[in-house]
Parts: C-alpha cells; sequence; structure tokens
C-alpha cells in the first residue's frame, strides 16, 4: 500500500487533522530516526520514515489520514535508560 509522506510542520506536536489529512509531529532531543507507523482494521502496518526535523521535532504530513487512524511512532537512538533513553 502506498502512502504518501509531505513535510508538514513541527507544530503543534502530536496529530493534526486539518480537513484534507493529519500533520503528525514528535519531539525528541536524542532520537537518531523516527517512523510513522500506519495501521489499518487487519493490523497491518506501514512505516513511514520521517526525515524533516526542526528544533529536535521531527515531522510529517500524511493527505487523507483522518480522525480514528491507528497509528504510532518507532523512536531510534540509544539505549540508556539509566540515562532516560529507552
Amino acid at each position: 500500500m502506498y502512502v504518501a509522506l509531505w513535510p508538514g510542520k513541527p507544530y503543534p506536536l502530536g496529530a493534526t487533522f486539518d480537513g484534507k489529512g493529519t500533520n503528525f509531529a514528535l519531539f525528541s532531543e536524542n532520537a537518531t530516526g523516527v517512523e510513522l507507523c500506519l495501521f489499518d482494521k487487519d493490523d497491518n502496518e506501514v512505516r513511514l520514515a520521517l526525515s524533516e526535523v526542526d528544533n529536535f521535532v521531527w515531522h510529517g504530513y500524511v493527505p487523507g489520514v483522518a480522525p480514528g487512524q491507528l497509528y504510532g511512532f518507532r523512536v531510534h537512538g540509544p539505549y540508556a535508560p539509566s540515562e532516560g533513553h529507552r
């Protein structure tokens, strides 16, 4: 399944629907990569690598995604629980 990913905006944080699609924005000062994961009703997953980063906010816009869409983030980076990195 092809899903378009546009640059989007770093604000507001979270998922914001504008009537035509949804902007996703997540803050992480230590991430080395962030993937937006979209799931359908059968639990199939599409992963989109967010490549836009402004002041530690990773963001992207997905046209056609509306309220009710199941999603999550995979955040890549250091694993050091004693320093707060998980």
